[in-house]
C-alpha cells in the first residue's frame, strides 16, 4: 500500500525561506542606531530598555495598516516605499499625543513567500523607523496558502511610544483665539484608495500608462515625527491632530474640547495636485473632505505669539500655514468658506 508522507511545505508553507527571511530582518535591525538595546529579533519577544530621562513616563500605543494602497503597490510591483506608509500610520498616531515613538514591529501576511518583495517592504519599514528614530525590534510573517490569492498580501504595524507626563498633549492645553496651522501632505498618504481605486477600475485607466498617477500614488506618507517632538519639546504647540481616514472633518473634533471650536477657512487650504485631478471625477466637495486630507496631512494649534519660531523648523515644502482659529461653539468644528480646487 503505497503511504503518501504529507509536509508542511507540500501544504504551500516554506518554513525554510522564512527562515532565511528573519534572518535577513535580523542583520537589518542590527544596523539601526542604538540596536543593543533594544534585543531579541527571532526570539520569542523583543526586549527593550526604557530611555532613562523620562522622569514620569507615559506609555502611548498604536496600530494601523495601509489599507488597499497595497494593491496599487501590487499593480506596480514597487513594494519600497509601502513600509514607510506602514510606519508612518502608526508613528503620526503616537505623536498627537507628544509621545517619542520608541519601538516599531510589522506583521505581514501572504499566500506564498517572495523573499524579494518581503526584502523590499523590510526595507521600507527600516528606512520608516529611520525617519521616525525608533527601532525596528519584530514582527511577524505569516504564510497563509488559501487565505490569500497569489502574490495578495496584507500588513500591519504596531508602535510603543513614551513621554514625559510633563509634556504630555491633550485637550486642555487649547485656549480661545489659539490658531489652527496645516502642514502639508506629501499626497494622499495611505487613506481613500477604495475610492483611488474604484474610480480606476470605473473610467479604466491604466496607472501604469499615466506618468502623474503612478508617481502619485504610490508616494509614501510623510512622517511628521521629527518636527512634531522639536516642536513639543520647546513648548511651542498646544495640541495637533494627525489628518487620516474621515479626512479633516473628522480628525480635527477629536482634539477639541467641549465649549471651544475649531473654526477653519477651507479657501485657505493649498490643494496639491492629486486632489484637484481628484476633484475632477466627479466627487463633492464634503466626500473629498471625508476621505481625503485635500493637502493637509498634520494640524497644529498653537499661540500666534509662536508663529515664526514654528516656521523654522519645517522645510520648505512642508512649512505650515493657518487655516483658521479656535473659537467658542457648541459644536468643535465649523467650516466655512468653500475649498478652492
Amino acid at each position: 500500500m503505497n503511504k503518501r508522507k504529507f509536509t508542511y511545505q507540500k501544504s504551500g508553507v516554506n518554513i525554510t525561506a522564512a527562515d532565511k527571511f528573519v534572518e535577513f530582518i535580523s542583520k537589518k535591525a542590527n544596523q539601526q542606531k542604538n540596536s543593543s538595546k533594544f534585543k531579541n529579533i527571532g526570539g520569542f519577544g523583543s526586549i527593550s530598555e526604557i530611555p532613562k530621562k523620562f522622569k514620569n513616563p507615559k506609555i502611548v500605543a498604536s496600530t494601523d495598516g495601509v489599507g488597499t494602497k497595497i494593491e496599487i503597490a501590487n499593480e506596480l510591483r514597487k513594494f519600497n516605499t509601502i513600509g514607510i506608509d506602514l510606519v508612518a500610520m502608526c508613528v503620526n498616531d503616537l505623536i498627537v499625543q507628544g509621545a517619542k515613538p520608541l519601538i516599531f514591529l510589522d506583521y505581514i501576511s501572504l499566500n506564498k513567500i517572495n523573499l524579494k518583495k518581503l526584502k523590499s517592504i523590510i526595507a521600507g519599514i527600516y528606512s520608516g523607523c529611520k525617519m521616525a528614530d525608533c527601532q525596528l525590534v519584530g514582527g511577524e510573517t505569516a504564510e497563509m496558502p488559501g487565505t490569500y490569492g497569489e502574490d495578495k498580501f496584507d500588513l500591519a504595524g504596531f508602535s510603543v511610544g513614551i513621554v514625559d507626563n510633563k509634556t504630555l498633549l491633550n485637550k486642555k492645553k487649547i485656549k480661545k483665539n489659539n490658531l489652527i496651522l496645516a502642514i502639508p501632505s506629501s499626497g494622499i498618504h495611505s487613506n481613500g484608495y477604495s475610492l483611488v481605486r474604484y474610480i480606476l477600475k470605473k473610467k479604466r485607466i491604466n496607472i501604469k500608462k499615466n506618468i502623474f498617477l503612478k508617481r502619485e500614488l504610490i508616494k509614501p506618507t510623510k512622517i511628521y515625527v521629527k518636527e512634531i517632538l522639536k516642536l513639543n519639546n520647546l513648548n511651542l504647540i498646544n495640541s495637533c491632530a494627525n489628518i487620516t481616514g474621515g479626512g479633516l472633518i473628522d480628525n480635527i473634533k477629536r482634539v477639541i474640547p467641549n465649549g471651544l471650536c475649531a473654526d477653519i477657512n477651507l479657501s485657505k487650504i493649498k490643494v496639491t495636485k492629486i486632489f484637484k485631478w481628484l476633484k475632477k471625477q466627479n466627487i463633492s466637495d464634503f466626500q473629498m473632505l471625508k476621505t481625503f486630507n485635500c493637502g493637509v496631512g498634520f494640524c497644529l494649534i498653537v499661540e500666534k505669539k509662536n508663529l515664526n519660531k514654528i516656521y523654522r523648523h519645517f522645510s520648505k515644502n512642508f512649512k505650515p500655514y493657518v487655516i483658521g482659529e479656535i473659537k467658542e461653539g457648541k459644536n468643535k468644528t465649523n467650516f466655512n468658506e468653500k475649498i478652492i480646487w
